[in-house]
């Protein structure tokens, strides 16, 4: 089995990717977002630490679910919150991949195991995987997309695009540089032969 970590810029269409992918045989697809958000649900120790972290704050249902939108708010009105929040749940999502991975080899009826992670390299994900993917778009492009999809306005696309990492750092870190700026059928082709190099 092989593991491959997956990262890019907002925008980049690293769903595609992983569409195609999960198409495949003998292939997993974890997505480190859906990770974070089963981690943060009542029961969980992740959620018992948040709990305890944000105690003073009113950002919790009658069901003890948080509130989605009183904690976006929360964190979004002070950066000293979300980097809170973020070293209890990295940490915790980092635990589950490592488990999945060690679990997934275990069983050895995978061929690739392929993880998404938005912070794959700052979060050190290089540590784990065999090797990483960057997932490639041209600014405008990803742009356009946003707009589309999302309906961002360009003041938050210029926000988010400035939080993330510049492309050259994608480019050192990442094995792989596939460019999803074309057709489908040409990104298809890239995987391709990425998958034949590594022999998949």
């Amino acid at each position: 089995m092989y593991f491959i970590g997956i990262t890019g810029g907002v925008g980049a269409g690293k769903t595609q990717v992983l569409d195609y992918l999960k198409q495949k045989e003998g292939v997993r697809v974890m997505l480190a977002d859906e990770i974070a958000h089963e981690l943060m649900e009542p029961g969980t120790t992740c959620y018992e630490n948040i709990k305890e972290a944000f105690a003073e704050y009113d950002i919790f249902e009658e069901n003890g679910h948080f509130h989605k939108e009183k904690l976006a708010k929360l964190l979004f009105s002070n950066d000293s919150f979300r980097q809170r929040l973020n070293a209890i749940v990295h940490p915790a999502v980092k635990e589950y991949v490592k488990e999945q991975f060690a679990l997934e080899k275990e069983k050895d009826r995978l061929r690739l195991l392929v993880l998404e992670a938005a912070l794959l390299i700052e979060e050190h994900y290089d540590e784990i995987c065999q090797e990483l993917w960057y997932i490639h778009t041209e600014p405008d492009i990803r742009r356009a997309r946003l707009k589309a999809s999302r309906g961002y306005s360009d003041k938050k696309i210029d926000e988010i695009m400035e939080s993330q990492l510049d492309p050259e750092v994608y480019r050192k870190y990442c094995k792989e540089v596939i460019d999803n700026g074309g057709s489908l059928e040409d990104t298809h082709k890239q995987i391709d032969h990425a998958l034949g190099r590594i022999r998949l």
